[in-house]
């Protein structure tokens, strides 16, 4: 017999279908004959860190489940990189999911072959961010725009320069001018 968790979540402005996502995973896993041993339910929105998910993910880790079962996939990922990862942690614990309204069973080799399609598509969303990334990047370098951390250091080198002729400590310098020490060190040429 296989203990479940069950996970449940809706946005701030969803809430009324918490109690049915419950409701019918409790039905699913009472035909299936499972247990239900950890019920974790989330109120909030996809960007925020599911701190119950997290919950459910130890109980899977410390073996205390042997399935997640969730209402819909978009409930339990964040993005489709983030669904794969979990999935594959899961997988990797020896920990079947299934999501009930898709009819995804990663218990069953039908449901593995959808989870490398997943697998696919996530590996798809990276490289359209990588390259939405770069076309960013290279349009800001075509409009003149500077790239990378400010040379906050570099704009105080004659002043720098200026107090270290004058006998002033590296270390009080970096205290004037509000930059580290091994700015100073650097902008000076000194090795240590």
């Amino acid at each position: 017999m296989f203990r479940v968790g069950l996970y449940a979540r809706v946005s701030t402005n969803d809430q009324q279908t918490l109690p049915m996502q419950s409701r019918a995973m409790r039905e699913y896993a009472a035909r299936r004959g499972w247990t239900i041993t950890v019920q974790v339910r989330e109120v909030g929105s996809g960007a925020a860190k599911r701190e119950a998910r997290e919950k459910l993910l130890d109980a899977a880790r410390r073996r205390e489940i042997d399935v997640v079962l969730v209402w819909r996939l978009d409930r339990w990922g964040r993005s489709v990189t983030d669904l794969l990862a979990t999935l594959q942690e899961l997988e990797h614990l020896g920990v079947g999911f299934v999501s009930l309204t898709e009819a995804l069973d990663l218990t069953t080799p039908a449901g593995r072959a959808m989870a490398g399609l997943l697998a696919i598509f996530a590996e798809f969303e990276r490289e359209i961010l990588r390259e939405r990334n770069r076309a960013g990047l290279a349009h800001a370098r075509e409009n003149g725009k500077r790239l990378g951390r400010p040379a906050t250091a570099a704009a105080h080198a004659a002043e720098i320069r200026k107090l270290h002729r004058a006998g002033v400590s590296k270390s009080e310098i970096a205290r004037r001018v509000q930059i580290g020490r091994t700015s100073v060190r650097r902008i000076l040429g000194v090795k240590s």
